[in-house]
């Protein structure tokens, strides 16, 4: 598998909360008014971005030969699940990116400010989320095969 890249997390990021924002503010105008981030989202993606990185941190001690055995399936799932945290941290960074720039104009409104201030601090935990996924799937890079004594490695 391939590493994420930076500019495609920020396009997701940067889609979601364009088209969120959108889609936020046509509901208003119907009286529809959906509720910001909660307090326990932003612990939830703190605990996951922990466990995202507790996992990482043991494939990155693997390959550092700090652990004397690792199964290659966890060392692949880590991987898996890191790209899947920083997708997700993208996505939801959009989502309450959008949010928070639907209730900017009303922020003297004290119901609207802590919409605010809730979805802006769970965006950073997002944010977080995203960097912890980038950060682990570095961690779960494998050095190019070495060469045998006399024998070139096979390329791939």
């Amino acid at each position: 598998m391939r590493r994420t890249r930076v500019r495609t997390l920020v396009a997701v990021a940067v889609g979601v909360a364009a088209v969120g924002t959108l889609l936020l503010r046509l509901l208003e105008t119907r009286g529809v008014y959906l509720p910001g981030a909660a307090w326990v989202e932003v612990v939830a993606l703190v605990l996951i971005a922990g466990l995202v990185l507790w996992a990482g941190w043991a494939v990155r001690a693997y390959l550092r030969g700090e652990k004397p055995d690792l199964d290659p399936l966890r060392a692949a799932r880590t991987f898996a699940m890191a790209k899947a945290a920083a997708y997700t941290g993208a996505l939801l960074t959009g989502r309450y990116t959008a949010s928070v720039l639907l209730v900017l104009p009303q922020l003297a409104v004290e119901p609207r400010r802590e919409v605010a201030i809730t979805s802006g601090v769970a965006a950073l935990a997002a944010i977080g989320l995203a960097v912890v996924g980038l950060v682990v799937e570095k961690f779960c890079e494998a050095p190019p095969p070495e060469e045998d004594e006399g024998r070139e490695a096979i390329p791939s």
